[in-house]
């Protein structure tokens, strides 16, 4: 209450600093706006700001800033009564100041324009016009426009002393605008269209023409809209108003569809046919100039080239009609297609020998149904080749795949492509019996699938086919022929810079570490030996012809290698399978193998480990599988481990990868025995004459 007191009698006292002190103390909104309210009474712009600076009202700061350093007294105080909303004793201070204009200033920022035009009167007669003008807009938009029209006219023909005319050329330009705008308002249309015409203003144009349309005057309007470039517009209103002439003449200047479908359905009304199509075209409505052709104009031809680029289902229809009321059965069958009535369509081509343009017209895009109508009638015409290509695109591929092979050779194409769309076993070992022979007795070359694929540059179905060959051969236990195919694909693929599938890859691996034990074998690396047939053995599946023979050798490698746990794990697997029961029992190392299992000793030899090519990390030396990003490592042709960055290099002749220092003392190996394979009696070759690929690779530093 102290504090109270002592700020109350400091402020009627005026003694604003002591009142401020006390303020401080006191801390509540209140007692700021009043000290605040005090400063502003007395005009102590100092202590004002202070005070809204405390509050935190900035807009009051800023506003008493501009203030601070002004002079007159008279002027602060009426922008003080300003900032208080007092603007009659605002005005009243301001024409008393040294800077009347401020009076006129304000009343025009608080759109008070009557007493701005006052005061603008006496204080400032040059922006008379300038105030008229603008409180005409705010009439105009109000709606008021008797008073806007009187504004704009006040303005336009405001006078100086001299009797100089004081509006500007924009401020004319804007007083004609707005009186031309507010004369159609009130109705004296043809004042307000002529001065919108004399005054060459396309805008201005445009909002009198909406004006107009609004009170529907059209054709002024109309040709208003034409004035403003506004085509579409005027041209819509012409061809609802039937007036042909003129819309005709700004046709070419429009492109909205919608008009010239409007001007082309009036234009045929009144029998101008040429000028009806003409706007159809524009408004892309094709079946309606498809309709004119055939029906007005007598431009069959034309009707038919318009369908074909269209695809118009309703305009193919139309000409198929016209068609077959002039016998032309080959043009009724291709539009009737077009049209989607393929019965009718098949009904003809039938009956008029015409089943090559009816395929030909459908192409792949046939429908099953209307694809075994039209096999069938190809069966019976003995075109085996034709019908089974129609019994394939209807998915009955067993059938199809009979027909083309009764072709002979020269069907195998359309074979191979059913067969790569069947995806079907049997189907696949039907054509694999025909690729060798067993159908006709003349063997083909188990890899002439994929190579056709090749010349065709289906790398993809190339693979594929290369795989499905290789599996036929290796159920057979033709598994030096099965990988030959695999090794021929991937030389293929790779020469010609084509991807590798995974299985691909996948089987060539498996078999290619098949055909490596024998020679480890004989080389005496029997843990290499065991490591690979290990490889083999998890795709056993993939080997049924020899199944046992293949896991009883990996089971005694691996008993010779030191890999104790493998050999009883697989020892157990055989004897526990009944499958192999006859076999195992016919095996001289029979009772080797229970041995195992009866005994079993679970003592491994850890593998040697070797980098990753890819992470660097130390893994075993037949893992092909990166430990980090799980990818597919390359490997070795010689050892059947994965490849090492610091010893690298290529086959020469498969161009495939090798351990340099492997591959050297492969090719020693065999050069001191007998050369089995071609394939390395050309290595040898090579490398005797220093040939490509045998140079060792260094990874980048």
């Amino acid at each position: 209450e102290r504090q109270l007191l002592r700020f109350t009698q400091n402020l009627a006292l005026l003694r604003l600093r002591e009142a401020w002190a006390a303020a401080l103390a006191l801390n509540k909104p209140r007692y700021w706006h009043a000290l605040a309210n005090k400063a502003m009474q007395v005009m102590d712009v100092d202590m004002a700001i202070r005070v809204y600076r405390q509050i935190g009202d900035a807009g009051m700061v800023m506003g008493l800033e501009s203030l601070k350093y002004m002079e007159d007294k008279n002027l602060l105080a009426g922008h003080i009564a300003l900032l208080f909303m007092d603007y009659s004793m605002a005005q009243d201070l301001f024409l008393s100041s040294s800077r009347p204009l401020s009076a006129l200033e304000m009343r025009r920022d608080l759109l008070h324009w009557d007493q701005a035009l006052k005061l603008a009167t006496t204080l400032s007669p040059a922006s008379v016009p300038e105030i008229s003008v603008e409180y005409a807009q705010q009439l105009e938009f109000k709606g008021e426009y008797e008073n806007a029209l009187k504004m704009y006219e006040s303005a336009l023909n405001a006078m100086d002393d001299e009797g100089n005319l004081l509006a500007s050329d924009a401020q004319q330009t804007t007083c004609m605008a707005g009186i031309a705008r507010c004369t159609l308002r009130l109705g004296d249309l043809r004042r307000g269209v002529r001065l919108a015409r004399e005054s060459n203003d396309k805008k201005l144009c445009r909002e009198c023409a909406a004006i107009l349309q609004s009170l529907k005057q059209w054709m002024e309007a109309a040709s208003l809209f034409e004035i403003g470039d506004q085509y579409e517009k005027a041209a819509e209103i012409y061809i609802k108003q039937k007036d042909f002439s003129q819309a005709s003449k700004i046709m070419g200047r429009v492109s909205l569809p919608k008009l010239h479908s409007m001007y082309g359905k009036a234009c045929e009304q009144a029998g101008k046919f040429q000028d009806a199509a003409a706007a159809y075209k524009k408004a892309h409505d094709m079946d309606s100039v498809v309709r004119l052709c055939l029906s007005e104009l007598n431009q069959p031809d034309r009707a038919f080239t318009l369908v074909r680029e269209s695809g118009s289902s309703t305009g193919a229809d139309m000409v198929a009609k016209y068609c077959q009321k002039h016998d032309d059965f080959r043009g009724a069958i291709e539009f009737l297609l077009m049209a989607n009535r393929s019965e009718e369509a098949f009904a003809l081509a039938k009956s008029h020998v015409c089943m090559d343009l009816y395929t030909s017209v459908l192409g792949d895009k046939i429908s099953p149904d209307d694809a075994r109508e039209v096999a069938h009638y190809y069966e019976t015409q003995n075109e085996l080749g034709s019908a089974g290509h129609f019994y394939s695109l209807c998915g009955q591929y067993n059938r199809a795949l009979k027909l083309f092979l009764q072709c002979g050779s020269t069907e195998v194409d359309r074979a191979i492509s059913v067969v790569g769309k069947a995806r079907n076993d049997m189907l696949t070992h039907m054509l694999i019996d025909f690729l060798m022979g067993e159908t006709d007795g003349q063997p083909k070359d188990p890899d002439y699938v994929y190579r056709l694929y090749l010349a065709l540059g289906n790398y993809s179905e190339a693979s594929k086919t290369a795989v499905i060959i290789a599996s036929q051969e290796q159920s057979d236990g033709e598994y030096g022929r099965a990988h030959s195919v695999l090794s021929s694909a991937i030389g293929e693929l790779e020469s010609r810079g084509q991807y590798v599938s995974q299985q691909l890859r996948s089987m060539f691996v498996v078999l290619h570490s098949y055909q490596l034990v024998k020679k480890l074998a004989r080389r005496g690396d029997h843990e290499g030996t065991a490591r690979l047939l290990l490889r083999v053995a998890g795709h056993i599946s993939k080997f049924p012809k020899h199944s046992v023979r293949i896991l009883i050798s990996t089971i005694i490698e691996c008993q010779k290698s030191g890999l104790k746990a493998q050999a009883h794990e697989w020892a157990t697997h055989v004897c526990s399978n009944a499958d192999y029961k006859s076999d195992l029992n016919a095996s001289k190392f029979k009772t080797k193998i229970q041995a195992i299992v009866r005994r079993p000793n679970l003592d491994s030899r850890p593998e040697a480990a070797s980098p990753c090519p890819v992470s660097g990390l130390l893994i075993p030396a037949t893992c092909l599988t990166c430990p980090t990003t799980k990818d597919s490592l390359p490997m070795c042709v010689c050892t059947g481990r994965h490849m090492e960055l610091d010893d690298w290099c290529f086959c020469p002749v498969t161009n495939m990868p090798a351990l340099y220092s492997e591959y050297v003392k492969y090719l020693n190996a065999e050069a001191e025995g007998k050369v089995e394979d071609v394939e390395t009696a050309a290595a040898m070759a090579t490398a005797k004459q220093g040939g490509r690929g045998m140079a060792k690779f260094r990874a980048a530093a």
